[in-house]
């Protein structure tokens, strides 16, 4: 659907974009994650020829001369002075609709679930149905495209739900979405394939399973809570060097482990606890999630299961 090839962009002396490339199949939902400020926004004004690009190449396929995107943006200017019904007419003349106007703006207002407000002026509405009435004037056109930058900002709970089962519904319908967000767990919740704009490039791109596969076999954290505190475990874990880098609190029974070696961690400590014959109430291996990723790909180092209380254990 989409190919983005070493794409650059400059703001005077500020390079924001350094050669940035990125894949979106048809159908796809690509999660477009970054910090703020690192070029998410200019990439999609960029697709969407709002501004020009410097360098590099922006192709869509299969889609000839008359290819159509919507664009929902962070803060979506809406006309309060209009309602919703009014809203999507306008909406319907700005792109020269040719099918039935009255019938579309239903079908819109009825997929985001906004019948029922359609007739209120849009100054009265709550953010979460402005966001609604956005995504509606976004796909209006039933575009081949659908850029949705931050959909979720700024809402409460109850209006991120109600947005993010819109997404699905479409989804389901086959729309080809870019869903920028720092919300990650939005991301986890519908994307199918990610791209992590970091330093002006995409530092990794990826379906999500293939990347969390990908990145599990280099890390992990495992927690143990002892069926009751044995103090021959310290000693134990000593004489293995798998298992020796540890947290071990002898009050509470509590065992942190971190690994690079995941595989081999696990496999070390479950055979010292049943090689002794120690006794556990839990035995957790914690998998690495979508944000330790982020989180490492973006610099920060990884940063597995910052619940547990390492502080609190007696080093091993």
């Amino acid at each position: 659907m989409l190919q983005i090839t070493d794409l650059t962009k400059r703001f005077k002396k500020f390079q924001v974009l350094k050669g940035l490339n990125m894949n979106i199949g048809k159908g796809e939902i690509y999660g477009f994650l970054g910090k703020n400020g690192c070029g998410k926004t200019t990439t999609m004004n960029i697709i969407c020829d709002i501004i020009p690009k410097d360098g590099g190449s922006v192709a869509f396929s299969a889609l000839g001369e008359r290819r159509k995107i919507g664009y929902l943006t962070e803060q979506p200017a809406l006309h309060g002075f209009m309602d919703g019904y009014e809203y999507l007419e306008y909406i319907a003349a700005c792109a020269n609709y040719k099918g039935d106007v009255n019938r579309r703006i239903h079908e819109t207002l009825e997929l985001v679930g906004m019948l029922e407000g359609a007739r209120r002026r849009i100054k009265n509405y709550s953010r979460g149905m402005n966001q609604r009435l956005g995504i509606a004037a976004a796909i209006f056109d039933s575009p081949h495209l659908l850029i949705l930058d931050e959909p979720t900002s700024a809402l409460d709970p109850e209006g991120r739900a109600e947005v993010m089962k819109i997404i699905q519904r479409l989804k389901a319908e086959g729309t080809t979405i870019i869903l920028c967000t720092h919300i990650i767990s939005d991301v986890e919740r519908v994307a199918d394939k990610i791209g992590i704009l970091h330093d002006g490039v995409i530092a990794e791109e990826g379906y999500i399973d293939d990347i969390i596969r990908k990145h599990q076999k280099n890390y992990s954290r495992i927690m143990i809570k002892l069926a009751e505190p044995n103090a021959d475990f310290a000693s134990l874990m000593r004489g293995n060097p798998l298992v020796a880098a540890s947290s071990y609190n002898p009050k509470t029974g509590q065992v942190i482990l971190d690994s690079e070696n995941a595989d081999a961690l696990y496999d070390a400590l479950l055979a010292l606890i049943i090689q002794n014959r120690i006794r556990f109430s839990e035995f957790i291996n914690q998998s690495t999630t979508l944000e330790d990723i982020y989180i490492a790909v973006t610099g920060g180092g990884f940063s597995l299961g910052k619940g547990f209380p390492r502080g609190e254990g007696e080093a091993v």
